[in-house]
């Protein structure tokens, strides 16, 4: 059977379909055949959970530092999360701030309610235990237990980012796990997850052939 016939077409099955069949090194070796080879994000960019996978489209954000408490601290976080679609991965660019921690418990929240499928960000998180807890997909560079009040705000939204090196644009795929993020441009996706599939498939036949001693 050829990946034509095997890849889905409407998002909540494709999303599905890649969990259960695809891995993020997969398909960022397809990316790289089609001659896009800087679509994984860096090492530092890791799990809250190894255990979970996170597929979805993206949507983005642009934050910045500030150095004082804003007259609406929290309005451009929350128009973020309000804005988000079934099916969306929040992806927070923050120039890879060390100052900004741009969520926690309560973002997490806000993004399963509105059917977001978790969040990608180059900056920092807090309340990772209730966040594990509560399974939600999070990507981070790290944690730091300080609010984003006074320290950053969210101020460009669905508009091109770059975290670890990897454009990002609304709409791109999503594809993380414990090896990384990857994430497939929208206009060459499903070539991509044609490509990925048969790599997987020849891979597969390769394992049960070394399984049996060859």
């Amino acid at each position: 059977m050829n990946g034509e016939s095997v890849v889905p077409a409407g998002d909540a099955e494709l999303f599905a379909w890649v969990e259960a069949n695809l891995y993020s090194a997969v398909v960022s070796d397809s990316c790289d055949e089609l001659g896009y080879m800087d679509q994984a994000m860096g090492p530092e960019i890791r799990p809250t959970d190894e255990s979970l996978v996170l597929v979805g489209r993206a949507r983005t954000s642009r934050w910045i530092e500030v150095d004082h408490v804003l007259e609406n601290p929290y309005e451009g976080e929350m128009r973020a999360m309000d804005s988000l679609r079934e099916g969306d991965v929040a992806v927070m660019a923050t120039d890879a701030s060390k100052q900004i921690a741009t969520l926690g418990e309560l973002m997490s929240t806000a993004c399963r309610m509105r059917g977001g499928r978790g969040m990608v960000t180059d900056g920092l998180i807090r309340d990772v235990r209730r966040i594990r807890a509560m399974r939600i997909p999070i990507f981070s560079a790290g944690y730091k237990p300080v609010d984003s009040k006074g320290r950053g705000a969210a101020v460009e939204f669905d508009v091109p980012v770059e975290i670890s090196g990897v454009r990002i644009e609304t709409g791109d795929l999503i594809v993380a796990d414990v090896d990384g993020v990857v994430v497939v441009p929208r206009k060459v996706e499903r070539e991509v997850l044609h490509l990925a599939w048969n790599k997987t498939s020849a891979e597969n036949n390769t394992r049960e052939e070394l399984e049996q001693g060859a």
